[in-house]
Parts: structure tokens; C-alpha cells; sequence
């Protein structure tokens, strides 16, 4: 009489983990957005900070490089302290995806949205 109603409650349970992966993705990208790293150039005189996300949040210049003499090796210190900060900060996003699908029970490697 209720023959077929099982695949209803299988597709509850889809719905389910989907809203609840959903959930979780959307606490990812707040976690990544006050997660900080710091990324250098010049062995420290130069640092870079974003978010996890890549948003840049912060650089500091050591002021014994700022010598108009040196402003291109400035600038290009600035830009490698950059770079190596967004880098950083997609290996941390990429860190925080494959733990979450870890616990989640599912392939550390799969593929997902970026972050």
C-alpha cells in the first residue's frame, strides 16, 4: 500500500545533508574571513596580511627601506609580501575545505566552489 515511500525518506535525508553541508560551508567562509595569515619579502622587512580569503587586511614596511633611492626595490618587496600573503591564504582555505569534508565523511579532494 505505502510501496516507494522508503525513497522518500532517503531523499529527506539528501535534503538534509545538504542543507547541513550548506550550513557548514557558510561557517567555513566566515571562519576563513578572521582567519589571518602573514606573508614577507625582503627576510621581514616587508609584511603582508589578509584573511583567509585573500582579502588583504594590513602591511608593514620597516622604515629603514624607505629611501627614495630604493623605491622601485620597495615597491617590489611590497608586491612579493603581497603575493606570498594571498598564497598563503589560499593553502590555509584549502587546508580548512579538506579538513570540513573530512569530517563531513567525504573525499578530502573533492572538488568544491571557491572560497
Amino acid at each position: 500500500m505505502f510501496k516507494g515511500l522508503g525513497q522518500l525518506g532517503d531523499m529527506a535525508k539528501m535534503m538534509k545533508a545538504a542543507q547541513d553541508m550548506q550550513e557548514r560551508m557558510a561557517r567555513l567562509q566566515d571562519d576563513l574571513g578572521r582567519i589571518v595569515v602573514t606573508g614577507e619579502a625582503g627576510a621581514g622587512l616587508v609584511t603582508a596580511s589578509a584573511s583567509a580569503r585573500g582579502e588583504l587586511t594590513g602591511l608593514s614596511i620597516d622604515p629603514s627601506i624607505l629611501v627614495a633611492s630604493e623605491k622601485v626595490m620597495v615597491e617590489d618587496l611590497i608586491l612579493a609580501a603581497i603575493k606570498d600573503a594571498q598564497a598563503r591564504a589560499r593553502t590555509r582555505a584549502e587546508q580548512e575545505q579538506r579538513r570540513l569534508l573530512s569530517e563531513m565523511g567525504l573525499p578530502a579532494d573533492m572538488p568544491l566552489p571557491p572560497v
